[in-house]
């Protein structure tokens, strides 16, 4: 599929199914709304249409065929991932297993399987397709299995000038670049030229848990909070530190092992960036846990959004409910805007700071992950957050040792 995915790719960065729109106000004082009456159910979901109110998507003018602008223009995730992948900059020891045939079966039981893996019940479904739970006949594990159907993709429009499969894509190529343990795997990507349909093989993760709005009554306490935002913060840090922005950090995306790890899924709306250059023009995925600057700005630094959507998600996991949900997406926009955050009086002084301090409207003096990382309520009993050593680390690593151990030879031959 590498190779049909990079061509597709391609050709869509090279055709007009990438067009470009012209913005003229560069920034706004209040959003304008058209799609108001949304439920509360929809405010707190990444997948509903709202795109006339909100579309942040590549807003350079190529039209004029002007060279210097093109080589001016930020480069797209697209072509950001498919450098990466013909570069070998991938982070996993091991790469995602690609399988290019499906044979979907069903037995004298009812039994539905695709390839090795048995269909047991649906665990979860998105705009874009269905999640259900499989145990492989092979090594006996569940594996949580995505299916799409391609047709479906390619006819769902997700902005004025893209579609569900540029989503999807950008999802499986950046899920394959990256390993973490707190980040949900993917395993294995399978899909067959012949047929319609496309799976993505997860690892499973068996909870996650949900903030139903009713407050402290569905809290975590301070303790399991802490545990659950030092997983966040490790994830997120990786992300960021291999040049991706997730775009949507909510509850819903937070997957709890069994043994109490947070592992970060769904990338459907997730971006890849150059160098330090996090620059956004892409609407963020879920109301209530969007950033002021996203509602105000032209561009916003995807880095420091997310950051403030884990201040929401901290907020939600403290005390049970969301800081700025309002009645309507209007309401919401206005409260995350100019509503300062109110905390209860007997929160702990430490951790109101922490969830002040990440709830900063003003993203130049929000804190940092790397800020949270060394935080004293996110220390603790266990220190400060330290950073991963990747794959791609241990890489350059073991490439220094040798060529300094090739230098040493080649001294030591000299003398």
């Amino acid at each position: 599929m590498l190779d049909k995915t990079l061509s597709y790719v391609r050709d869509i960065l090279t055709c007009n199914c990438f067009g470009f729109l012209k913005r003229q106000n560069p920034r706004k004082v209040t959003p304008t709304i058209y799609n108001n009456n949304l439920s509360q159910e929809l405010l707190l979901d990444s997948d509903f249409d709202d795109e006339d109110s909100f579309f942040n998507d590549e807003i350079i003018n190529n039209s004029s065929g002007n060279d210097d602008e093109e080589q001016s223009r930020p480069k797209r995730s697209e072509e950001i991932l498919v450098f990466r992948v013909e570069n070998d900059m991938i982070c996993r020891q091991f790469p995602v297993k690609e399988t290019h045939k499906i044979d979907r079966t069903e037995d004298e039981n009812g039994n539905k399987a695709v390839n090795e893996y048995v269909r047991e019940y649906k665990i979860g479904s998105g705009s874009y397709g269905k999640v259900a739970l499989y145990r492989s006949c092979v090594d006996g594990k569940h594996y949580a299995i995505k299916a799409f159907h391609k047709s479906h993709l390619l006819k769902l429009r997700v902005a004025p000038s893209e579609t569900a499969m540029t989503d999807v894509l950008r999802e499986v190529f950046i899920m394959k670049m990256l390993q973490h343990p707190n980040i949900v795997n993917l395993i294995e990507v399978i899909d067959d030229p012949e047929s319609d349909n496309f799976y993505m093989v997860l690892e499973y993760v068996e909870d996650k848990w949900v903030c139903d709005g009713s407050g402290r009554a569905c809290s975590l306490g301070e303790e399991t909070a802490r545990r659950y935002l030092r997983d966040i913060v490790s994830g997120l840090m990786y992300l960021h530190a291999h040049n991706i922005v997730h775009g949507d950090i909510k509850p819903d995306n937070l997957l709890i092992t069994r043994h109490g790890t947070v592992k970060i899924g769904d990338f459907s709306v997730s971006q890849a960036f150059e160098d330090d250059n996090d620059m956004l023009r892409r609407s963020p995925g879920t109301p209530v846990f969007t950033a002021p600057e996203c509602i105000l700005d032209i561009t916003y630094s995807g880095k420091a959004a997310d950051t403030w959507a884990v201040g929401v998600t901290l907020y939600c996991m403290v005390l049970g409910d969301y800081p700025f949900l309002g009645d309507t997406l209007q309401d919401t926009y206005d409260r995350i805007v100019n509503t300062p955050i109110v905390l209860p009086e007997d929160l702990n002084p430490r951790l109101k700071h922490l969830i002040e301090g990440l709830l900063c409207k003003d993203p130049k003096q929000r804190m940092t992950l790397a800020d949270v990382a060394a935080d004293s309520w996110v220390i603790g009993k266990d220190g400060p957050i330290l950073e991963y050593f990747c794959w791609c680390k241990r890489k350059n690593s073991e490439k220094e040792d040798n060529d300094e151990s090739k230098q040493d030879a080649s001294l030591t031959y000299t003398d």
